[in-house]
């Protein structure tokens, strides 16, 4: 039953970041994504080839609906999907997987879920804003939009956390 809330809410999820994409432009400073903790609260079961295709797929929705850079969302969520393991293997212990268990808020913890997030988003913005600014955009204005970015993206992520994955024991 989990397999079918979660890819519901991933849905769900999806259509919310095109509407943020659409509508909640406040400043060239703050770019707002949910994409990467979407990417990363799929399940540890998947494997990254299939976590790396829906990524594509996902970045690929956002960036025909509502962005008009194609290709831009999905450059920088694949790699999020490539690392996808690494990050949660280096934060959460390999147990995770052997277990075959997805990791939540309540079993995790705050700190450990916090880090996973952060690193999930900077990796994003990072490839999302020097992608973006191809080399025309001074360093000072990528680094106040990859630092504004990242707490804005962080909150949000932290919202959109307790929508994708739910603790089997609730």
């Amino acid at each position: 039953m989990r397999k079918k809330t979660f890819w519901i809410a991933y849905i769900f999820l999806l259509l919310v970041q095109l509407i943020i994409s659409n509508y909640f432009r406040f400043t060239p400073y703050i770019m707002l994504s949910i994409l990467p903790v979407m990417v990363l609260c799929i399940s540890t079961r998947l494997d990254t080839l299939w976590t790396m295709l829906i990524a594509f797929a996902t970045g690929m929705t956002v960036d025909l609906l509502s962005e008009g850079l194609l290709g831009l969302n999905a450059l920088a969520l694949v790699p999020v999907a490539f690392f996808r393991n690494p990050i949660i293997q280096l934060i959460f212990g390999k147990e995770i997987f052997a277990r075959k268990e997805d990791f939540t808020l309540r079993s995790s913890g705050f700190a450990q879920v916090g880090l996973a997030l952060l690193l999930a988003q900077a990796l994003f913005l990072v490839l999302y804003i020097w992608a973006d600014g191809a080399g025309m955009r001074p360093f000072s204005f990528n680094l106040y939009r990859f630092l504004a970015s990242l707490g804005a993206g962080f909150l949000l992520s932290l919202l959109t956390l307790n929508v994708l994955v739910t603790d089997s024991r609730e």
